[in-house]
């Protein structure tokens, strides 16, 4: 049965390139393993590539990896167990997610993973559509608030020098405002 966190089913190809991607970035660069730390990662935008395992219980553990992966563009796939996870980053015990920090010589096999998978790279932004040609102000147009902005504003210091200053009348002491007048 899938787990509601996983968003799409990776392809067997892609998941074993992601387990040897797992294995080349902890032997040649620098991987977090972990929740916690995949976490940390992807949230100070270091981590290359999250690899999250399938078979999470509680799912709330890994839940909000695809989406944090998703607003700052890190690709992400998903592996079938935590124990398959856990040998790839060569620890004794299972692990819920990896995230690759340094790539080292798995960098080649991260750029074919986010591209079997049609993610963007760690640290571009997704192709955007171009802007249309109607958005852009005419330059005559644009120049004109500004130009107005000035003329008020010079506008109002000459009628600020203009006006005359009125006498204040004298402050009443407080023996004089008490007293009643008659």
């Amino acid at each position: 049965m899938a787990k509601g966190y996983v968003k799409f089913e990776t392809p067997a190809p892609v998941v074993q390139k992601a387990l040897e991607a797992v294995k080349v970035g902890k032997d040649t660069g620098h991987i977090r393993k972990g929740t916690n730390e995949v976490t940390k990662s992807i949230e100070s935008a270091k981590a290359q590539l999250v690899v999250v395992a399938g078979d999470v219980d509680p799912e709330e553990v890994v839940m909000h990896i695809p989406m944090l992966c998703s607003e700052k563009g890190i690709p992400y796939c998903y592996v079938p167990t935590k124990k398959e996870l856990g040998e790839a980053a060569g620890m004794a015990v299972p692990t819920s997610a990896v995230a690759i920090e340094k790539a080292g010589n798995s960098a080649e096999m991260i750029r074919d993973i986010a591209e079997a998978l049609h993610m963007p790279l760690a640290g571009q932004k997704p192709k955007a559509e171009p802007k249309r040609e109607e958005a852009k102000p005419k330059k005559e147009e644009a120049a004109k608030p500004a130009e107005a902005k000035k003329e008020e504003k010079a506008e109002g210091e000459a009628k600020k020098e203009a006006k005359p200053k009125k006498p204040r009348a004298p402050k009443k002491k407080k023996e004089e405002a008490a007293a009643p007048s008659a």
